[in-house]
């Protein structure tokens, strides 16, 4: 039976949570950073623009086919070593660009970065849900979310900073140094969360339940609005250039985005908590406002129309976000936490990488305004299947207090 008291509690789940938002943040800034570096040093470091591309994808790659596994394994050996050592990892695999005037060294830089934050990233995602169970995990979700949108806007302003002061070597020392910190502070304040007995799977029984409704639809949820983030980093800035404004501007209604995104997630996230939102109303209402902010610069291109729409979308992501992955958490069995949220993250790295695709496909063989056009559908889509009901006996401790 526990004593302390429910305020101090609070502050001790929200000070050992507060390492996971951080390897969330390391995670979004060192893809964002390096990112956008690479693209304004392109020329200086003889990178062709398939190979620019080839860089660009290497991370999102290796995430790809690593997510799910590291997932799976931290819910085998516990998700507070796969955190640790993916940081570890990151901070020691950072040091290769140390030497990053060659794109061979940028290429195995970027490749090793990305099968490390393969493992933390959804490692921290299933340590957050098994801390957040008791009715919080839309707050802690909230939170966590937030702190990576946070990542995606500061990551390419003080990379270009850092690669202006010190080139590719300060920019990949700051991230080595940034992950080793993080891991430090996960290692010294976040509880270890022993793994929960399982029992043994088929490939028959892992093929059903990835293809379980409670999995699919929050899933496409998360896919639907990441393809609709993908899609729109890249092409506001090019029609705001199409429209007279400068780059400067296009990078701000990609800023706009996503301080929509940061300042949403945790409000959405206490909504839920305090049952102000249920999650199939707030998914189908971010999912609407995403599609309209999309449909608005399809159909009515403008100055004006082109911060507006990235209000709607930034706004509709933070809506998004902390439900589905806030549901997710709550309507899987704790001892595959980690193989859930890997999976749910490799649904959203599909979609990041889809969106932008099917996008400049369309407007290859049209115009940009149809490519538009079609993913404000696809995202509108996206909010017609219901979610699962969320069962109360998912909402309960994950390790209830044993008896004196």
């Amino acid at each position: 039976m526990s004593t302390g008291h429910p305020q101090s509690s609070g502050k001790a789940a929200s000070s050992s949570s507060a390492p996971l938002y951080a390897a969330g943040f390391v995670t979004a800034f060192g893809a964002h950073s390096i990112a956008a570096g690479l693209g304004a040093q392109s020329g200086n470091i003889g990178l062709t623009l398939l190979n620019l591309g080839i860089l660009l994808a290497l991370y999102d790659v290796a995430e790809v086919f690593l997510k799910p596994v590291f997932g799976a394994l931290s819910d085998r050996i516990g998700a507070k070593p796969v955190v640790v050592g993916g940081l570890f990892a990151f901070a020691a695999l950072s040091l290769i660009g140390l030497g990053a005037a060659d794109p061979l060294i940028l290429a195995l830089a970027r490749l090793g970065q990305g099968a490390a934050a393969s493992a933390f990233s959804p490692a921290s995602s299933a340590m957050v849900a098994r801390m957040a169970r008791g009715g919080k995990a839309g707050t802690y979700f909230g939170r966590y979310g937030s702190w990576k949108s946070l990542g995606y806007i500061i990551g390419p302003p003080l990379g270009a900073g850092l690669i202006l002061a010190g080139g590719f070597p300060l920019l990949f020392g700051t991230l080595s140094a940034l992950a080793a910190v993080t891991a430090v502070w996960v290692l010294l304040s976040v509880p270890h969360l022993a793994p929960l007995p399982r029992k043994r799977y088929t490939v028959l029984d892992l093929a059903r339940q990835v293809g379980e409704r409670r999995f699919l639809v929050p899933t496409l949820v998360l896919a639907a609005s990441t393809g609709a983030l993908g899609a729109a980093v890249g092409f506001l800035p090019a029609l705001a250039t199409r429209h007279g404004l400068d780059a400067f501007a296009g990078t701000a209604a990609v800023s706009v985005v996503a301080l929509g995104s940061v300042l949403t997630q945790p409000w959405i996230g206490r909504l839920r908590d305090r049952h102000a939102v249920t999650d199939n109303r707030g998914t189908t209402t971010g999912l609407l406002l995403i599609a309209a902010g999309v449909g608005l610069v399809a159909a009515a291109p403008g100055v004006v129309t082109i911060f507006v729409a990235a209000a709607f979308i930034g706004v509709g992501i933070g809506t998004v976000t902390p439900l589905g992955f806030a549901h997710l958490a709550d309507t899987t069995p704790p001892e595959r936490m980690g193989r859930t949220m890997g999976s749910a993250e490799l649904g959203r790295e599909l979609g990041d990488a889809g969106g932008p695709l099917l996008v400049g496909g369309i407007a290859t063989a049209t115009a940009l305004p149809f490519g538009l056009g079609v993913l404000g559908l696809l995202v509108a889509a996206a909010a017609i299947p219901r979610l699962d009901p969320v069962q109360p006996t998912h909402r309960g401790p994950i390790n209830p207090p044993r008896p004196n």
